[in-house]
Order: structure tokens, then sequence, then C-alpha cells
């Protein structure tokens, strides 16, 4: 799979992530961290805009940990 598309089909699948959360009440901790994430989220879209796969593959594969993190904890 191509790195341009990858990183699309990435970011999609954050969108459906933070969706999930809607469904779980987070203490202020949780919140704060899933801000961090979509602040990544954000610079992989600008990275990508920049067409700097790299970097942008880094951003979003960070941001999706952290929601994992809350996600599954």
């Amino acid at each position: 799979m191509e790195n341009k598309t990858r990183i699309e089909k990435d970011i999609v699948m954050f969108k459906d992530n933070v969706n999930k959360l809607n469904i779980i009440k987070l203490n202020d901790k949780q919140d704060s961290i899933v801000q961090l994430a979509k602040q990544y989220y954000e610079d992989s879209i600008y990275y990508h805009k920049k067409e700097d796969y790299f970097t942008a593959f880094g951003c979003i594969n960070y941001a999706h940990g952290l929601l994992d993190a809350i996600i599954k904890f």
C-alpha cells in the first residue's frame, strides 16, 4: 500500500476511534490525553498536506496509541 493511502486510511480510522469515546465517561486526565491525541491528528494532516508522509505517519500512529490506551484501559 502506498504511504499516502495508508496515512489517509489511518486518519479516517482515528476519527472512528474518537467517535467511540463518545460513549465513555472520561475523567480530566483522560480528556487531556484525548486532546493531545487530537493535536497529533491535526499534525498528521498538516504534514500529509506538505507530502511529508514519514512525519505524518509518525504523528497519526502516536495519536492512535494515545487513544488506544484510553479505549482499552
